[in-house]
């Protein structure tokens, strides 16, 4: 499967979860097989070529995704929980996103000094979840290597604030807002 045909295989929810917003609904893709196979493989192959440690996955479809890239890795997986889900001792981070402000946290002991970091989520918005999971694994020592999505939209800046605070940042595919 191609990139553009999994693309097709997005739902758009025009006027969710506020009018004038096109949600980019990624649930087909997991519901799909042959749509999910496409992503772990994309990912897989291309953290193998960076050389990561460790694979975060930001809550919640972050974990359908990250999850899998891990395990076909065999690599461990950190989970970027929303405040108060983790049991053990946490960082925490807050960040603003396009509909309120939250908070992130990950167990003190998720990733070591210099241990090295792909951080991934299904999509790029505004990029303030992306950044908060990356400024929690910098407060571990730990380095990002990148932050992924399957979904960008650059339209809404997130991949551009992402990068300019020294990310790099990867995405399967892109939407524009008139898509």
């Amino acid at each position: 499967m191609t990139l553009e045909e999994l693309k097709s295989n997005v739902r758009t929810v025009v006027d969710w979860p506020e009018p004038g917003v096109r949600f980019r609904d990624v649930t087909p893709l997991f519901e799909t097989p042959e749509c999910f196979s496409t992503i772990v493989d994309a990912l897989c192959e291309h953290y193998q070529a960076l050389g990561v440690d460790r694979i975060a996955g930001v809550d919640a479809r972050g974990f359908v995704i990250g999850g899998a890239v891990a395990n076909k890795m065999n690599l461990p997986f950190i989970l970027v929980r929303k405040k108060g889900k983790l049991p053990f001792e946490t960082v925490s981070e807050d960040y603003s996103l396009e509909y309120g402000k939250a908070t992130i946290e990950v167990h003190t002991d998720s990733a070591s000094k210099g241990e090295r970091i792909a951080i991934v989520d299904d999509l790029i918005a505004t990029g303030g979840t992306l950044l908060a999971a990356s400024n929690l694994f910098k407060r571990l020592d730990a380095t990002v290597v990148e932050v992924s999505a399957v979904i960008d939209l650059p339209e809404l800046g997130g991949s551009k604030l992402l990068a300019e605070s020294g990310l790099k940042v990867m995405s399967l595919i892109e939407f524009s807002e008139t898509e």
